[in-house]
């Protein structure tokens, strides 16, 4: 598991310098480097080298990947994460060379094996160093130029290295395309946001960086300063502000792809919307995307970003017009959360414009009155929002109503909503007019935050896990002053309050020493950003497809045949047509029995977006009813209606459906993507509709689809059949125990398939009998006994929370730690997991946010909080009740 210092160093922005005139000396390597090709399943080799560049006499490490092939090709530079090295991109690196394009990375100063201090951005010195980049990229014959020593260039990072794109951009005319990501527009802004102190963040800077004696001695000065005072002064912000990429933002003027992260605690959605908002006003196409994930953990979605960023390069250096670059705003949403580890299955929503943060505001009354709170004396207990690198996981805990933020009583301000009477999408930055004084004239500092609260007012669950800080100064006390709060994307449902609170302290952030008396009066509604014009992407017009390739002509002389048969159908449903599947009181029963029923009154419902698993010990009816499903098979009684039609062999809706049949059997000395065209040939429909390209993404073939079958693993070969199965892309796919004769590694990457699946609307039914990949993969489950429905339901409420708690940590756990958090009051006991890095706590008394903040105070390295029971448990509980 990646510990939260690792992820810290793979993630925090660092940035290179300013350019030198076009032909500055560049005094090459301790040798002539070296080269070593790379394997790429199918495409051509890969070659990298490796060599030192001496920038003003400090050593550079860089890494130049290029494939095989005479012709001239755009060049990408991509940088990497503060604390990290270019070893951190070689992977994205080595993609994009093979899909044509002369990649060169490289190590940062003061990182890797990189030389020199660590400036944060100097132009006179990381910016210039890409800059020389550039201007050796000029010298090599296969880079296409735009002219003497100017070729066409690309830049894209994250966090730092999205930075140094940005900054290159302002300062180097030469750079043609940028799309950085979760990065900074105003590190100032980033790191004493309203002028309060962001203490836990800029330690870890210091800290991944090596410790204070790494970096420039003004910075460190700078670091220790603010740091001691707690408050950011003027020279502080100039010094950060003057090597952010918003002091050239009048000089970027270059298609720009901008992707940010959700959970993100230190460069929050605000920073890519003033990036938006300045690149944009320079008149270049500008385009933004709000991922999952962020500094604070959860998924950043790597693969679907480097695919945007490589569609994007193409338009804009290989000059691809036909290329489809999306859409000028997309956010990623949850679609559901997995039960076990918190992770989100996400799904797309997309706009022709991009909504600013502020846009197409609501407003929701808030019950009046003032309210007094207490600043404590050395700050101290402080309320808990996010925990940088670990954010990100309570954030997606929260979605399953784990509420894990924390406000001591007395030390916070709360305005509520009446209950909703609509579900409300919240997109960009809530804002509210406040009236606020501080005792004794001095400045106030507060932490507003919105909560989703549960209709019974006992879960509040905190989006995101943010928190926007603000500093009130005396002269703008005693009057009404709006304060913005955090930007998010949350869906708050009817039925739910949003609750306001202004809390004086936070973990992340220094608050006065000093103790003071707050008085906040709220002076308006809450107006909410709702973005009516963002909707959730649709799903692709699907097709059919299921079976074997050998055997599509068979089933399709089957349908022929019973078509003659077939009975009147039953007229369509409107009120389905959105829903993929309703079986109702569906029944069969064993051939020449009487009264022996293989499924009998079946009844559930699926929706889109769901991963669906249909649980069972043998003999529970699972197969019949996927049978009949697929309309193999007739019922005795009851229906089944896919998008409201009814179900009868032949049916043409089942053109919607696709299906997995495990052993698929392929042509061995065919490559995979001919045994895919050769099986859609056989079903005789048009070879555009087979949206092949779309299936294979899903799957995750890449390029070993080139390759004979016969090389394939069982994992390639499940996933190829798959692939089968999603030609057309079907709304409803179904899978028969896709996971057999899988290894551990290729079962994780199946279930990945599955999710991707699902993330774009549509829906996966999956049998198997694999209760813990069942629990990590579905988001809701149907538990069949002797062929009746035994349970129905999302993971989460089958497994049920219980009072057992797994606590995951990066470290691991000492026996003494554990009995300190066995003797909190609360907690009825706390053992150590079997791989020590882990507590299992029974909590007697004590809430799940107590135990949280208990946890931060004792140091222990939380990477996850969450229920412990698992679906096996619940399962084989619901098969003994059945059998009582």
């Amino acid at each position: 598991m990646e510990t939260p210092t690792a992820r810290w160093r793979r993630l925090l922005p660092r940035t290179p310098g300013r350019w030198a005139a076009v032909g500055a000396a560049l005094a090459v390597l301790v040798g002539g480097g070296t080269w070593t090709a790379v394997a790429d399943d199918g495409k051509p080799a890969v070659q990298r080298e490796d060599r030192i560049l001496r920038m003003d006499g400090v050593p550079i490490d860089t890494s130049y990947f290029r494939a095989e092939g005479s012709g001239k090709r755009p060049a990408v530079l991509i940088g990497h994460g503060f604390g990290g090295s270019k070893n951190d991109v070689r992977a994205q690196a080595e993609k994009l060379a093979a899909d044509g394009y002369a990649v060169l990375t490289w190590s940062a100063r003061g990182f890797g094996k990189s030389g020199g201090e660590i400036s944060l951005n100097d132009p006179d010195h990381e910016v210039k160093d890409v800059s020389r980049l550039i201007d050796w990229l000029a010298t090599r014959p296969e880079v296409e130029l735009d002219g003497k020593g100017d070729p066409r260039v690309g830049l894209t990072g994250a966090s730092y290295g999205g930075a140094v794109s940005l900054l290159t951009a302002g300062h180097d005319e030469r750079v043609d395309a940028i799309a950085p990501v979760i990065t900074y527009w105003n590190l100032a802004d980033a790191l004493f946001p309203d002028g309060v102190f962001k203490k836990l963040w800029a330690g870890i800077f210091i800290t991944t960086g090596g410790g204070c004696e790494k970096f420039e001695k003004r910075l460190c000065e700078m670091y220790e300063r603010v740091a001691v005072s707690g408050k950011p002064d003027a020279e502080a912000v100039d010094l950060l502000t003057e090597r952010s990429p918003s002091a050239v933002a009048d000089r970027i003027k270059v298609p720009s792809l901008l992707l940010q992260g959700q959970s993100d605690s230190l460069f929050p959605l605000g920073q890519a919307d003033a990036m938006q908002k300045a690149i944009s006003a320079n008149g270049a196409p500008v385009s933004v995307d709000w991922i999952s994930g962020g500094h604070d953990g959860g998924d950043n979605e790597t693969g679907r970003v480097e695919s945007r960023v490589g569609s994007w390069f193409d338009r804009y250096l290989k000059k691809d017009t036909a290329t489809d670059t999306g859409p000028a705003f997309r956010v990623t949403r949850t679609g559901g959360v997995d039960s076990t580890d918190g992770a989100a299955l996400l799904r797309g929503a997309s706009g022709d414009t991009y909504p600013g943060l502020r846009g197409d505001g609501r407003e929701i009354a808030l019950d009046g009155g003032t309210e007094t709170f207490r600043n404590p004396a050395g700050s101290a207990p402080p309320a808990i929002s996010a925990v940088p690198g670990v954010g990100g996981s309570l954030a997606q805990l929260s979605s399953l109503g784990v509420g894990l933020s924390l406000d001591f009583p007395g030390q916070f301000a709360r305005f509520e909503s009446a209950p909703l009477d609509t579900s409300v999408r919240v997109t960009g930055t809530p804002t509210v007019r406040v009236n606020v004084t501080a005792s004794g004239g001095r400045d106030a500092v507060i932490f507003g935050k919105v909560y989703d609260v549960s209709p019974d007012g006992r879960q509040q669950v905190l989006p995101h896990q943010l928190v926007a800080p603000h500093r009130i100064t005396p002269d703008q006390q005693g009057k009404p002053v709006e304060l913005a709060l955090p930007a998010v994307d949350h869906e708050f449902d009817a039925g739910h309050r949003m609750r306001l609170v202004f809390s004086a302290t936070d973990l992340g952030y220094a608050s006065p020493a000093e103790p003071a008396t707050y008085t906040v009066t709220a002076d308006g509604p809450l107006t909410v950003p709702t973005a009516p014009d963002v909707e959730t992407a649709a799903a692709p017009l699907p097709r059919w497809t299921w079976g074997l390739p050998a055997a599509a002509l068979v089933v399709a002389a089957g349908l022929l045949l019973t078509a003659r048969r077939r009975t009147a159908t039953p007229a369509p449903d409107p009120a389905l047509t959105d829903v993929p599947l309703q079986i109702t009181g569906l029944s069969k029963k064993y051939a020449k029995a009487v009264d022996r029923y293989a499924v009998r009154e079946l009844s559930f419902r699926v929706e889109k977006g769901q991963v669906l698993g249909l649980l069972g010990p043998n003999g529970a009816g699972k197969t019949t009813t996927l049978r009949m499903l697929m309309g193999l098979i007739t019922p005795d009684e009851g229906e089944i209606r896919v998008f409201g039609q009814a179900i009868r062999p032949g049916a043409p809706v089942l053109s919607r459906v696709g299906a997995f049949v495990e052993g698929a059997g392929f042509l061995p000395h065919l490559s995979g993507r001919a045994n895919l065209d050769l099986y859609w040939q056989a079903t005789g429909r048009p070879a555009e509709d087979a949206h092949i390209e779309e299936a294979l993404e899903i799957a995750g073939l890449g390029d070993a689809l080139a390759r004979a079958v016969r090389t394939y693993s069982q994992g390639m070969r499940q996933r190829l059949a798959i692939a089968q199965a999603m030609l057309g892309m079907p709304d409803l796919l179904i899978l028969d125990e896709p996971t057999n004769g899988l290894d551990p590694p290729q079962i994780r990457e199946m279930r990945d398939v599955m999710i991707r699946y699902a993330a774009g609307g549509r829906t996966v039914i999956v049998s198997s009998h694999l209760l813990s990949e069942v629990e990590q993969s579905c988001t809701h489950l149907v538990v069949m006994d002797r062929g009746r429905l035994v349970q129905a339901g999302p993971v989460a409420e089958i497994t049920g929370s219980g009072d057992m708690i797994l606590v995951t940590t990066a470290d691991e756990v000492s026996e003494p730690l554990a009995e300190k958090v066995a003797a909190l009051p609360g907690i009825g006991s706390a053992v150590r997991t079997d791989d020590g890095r882990g507590l299992l706590v029974r909590l007697d008394g004590a809430t799940t946010s107590r135990l949280v903040a208990e946890l931060v105070r004792l140091d222990v390295p939380v990477t996850g909080v969450g229920p412990h029971r698992r679906l096996e448990d619940a399962f084989l509980t619901l098969i003994s009740s059945g059998a009582a």
